[in-house]
């Protein structure tokens, strides 16, 4: 299953049946699970390991050093769960350890070409990065969040579960679950009912989910008395409650 033009170190732990393309590098201190494609010319250095079932495309780089001028050699990771596809001359990074020490990817998540993770972003399940989509150091992205093309989020911002970032976009604030938003800088534009309705919350949920939009961004109150709105009808609404939680821990403002 490894092409003789491949080079693998003799440390690497590879599954049984992983496949390895023409010209690939993988280093030592690299693990790969059972069913997982690494197509040619793809680099993955380490320590990184990856679950089963990924797909690495050609020229794709993972777990290379991190882009940090504060990194010193020292032994970070990448994590990398299941089912995961990395497109052409997609990149990834290590964490560093001024951040978390490790860069982690969920479950069935899609990255486009040439779309990029640095350093010590932490991202969900079921996500999409479209063609060039970036992050910086420290970002989170959120289960089911959708990134367009060209999009570009700024050093520890955070991305809610279910959010929908528009082509182009330029994120410097925190979105929160559920919202849609676009331009540059980034600017909500209502709730992302499609992708909603995609993942199964009925039409009561998202009825509730718009009206809380309209609390948040449309009623003209502080912050904090759309907080306090929200809080109560998350106590009655329970998909509300992620929108609450995620305003709670915001530590650079609302995309607002």
């Amino acid at each position: 299953m490894i092409d003789p033009r491949a080079v693998v170190a003799p440390q690497a732990r590879l599954a049984p049946d992983v496949t390895v393309g023409p010209f690939s590098v993988i280093g030592p201190d690299v693990a790969i699970g059972p069913r997982s494609i690494v197509g040619p010319h793809a680099v993955i250095h380490g320590p990184t390991s990856l679950g089963a079932d990924n797909r690495v495309f050609q020229f794709a780089s993972l777990g290379d050093e991190p882009q940090d001028k504060k990194y010193q050699g020292e032994p970070t990771r990448l994590e990398i769960g299941d089912r995961n596809v990395f497109r052409e001359s997609c990149t990834v990074n290590r964490g560093t350890t001024h951040g978390r020490g490790v860069t982690r990817i969920g479950d069935d998540n899609l990255f486009m070409a040439f779309s990029h993770v640095a350093h010590d972003c932490q991202i969900g399940d079921g996500t999409v990065f479209a063609n060039c989509a970036s992050l910086a150091g420290h970002v989170e992205i959120g289960d089911w969040a959708v990134l367009g093309g060209l999009t570009a989020v700024h050093q520890f911002a955070r991305i809610g579960a279910h959010a929908f970032l528009g082509g182009g976009s330029i994120v410097s604030r925190d979105v929160p679950p559920y919202v849609m938003v676009a331009g540059n800088p980034a600017e909500p534009h209502g709730v992302n009912s499609i992708g909603l309705k995609r993942r199964g919350f009925s039409e009561e949920q998202i009825r509730h989910i718009h009206h809380a939009y309209r609390v948040l961004y449309r009623m003209e109150l502080r912050l904090e008395e759309a907080v306090e709105q929200l809080s109560a009808l998350a106590r009655e609404q329970p998909e509300l409650e992620p929108l609450v939680e995620f305003i709670g821990r915001s530590t650079r403002s609302l995309t607002r």
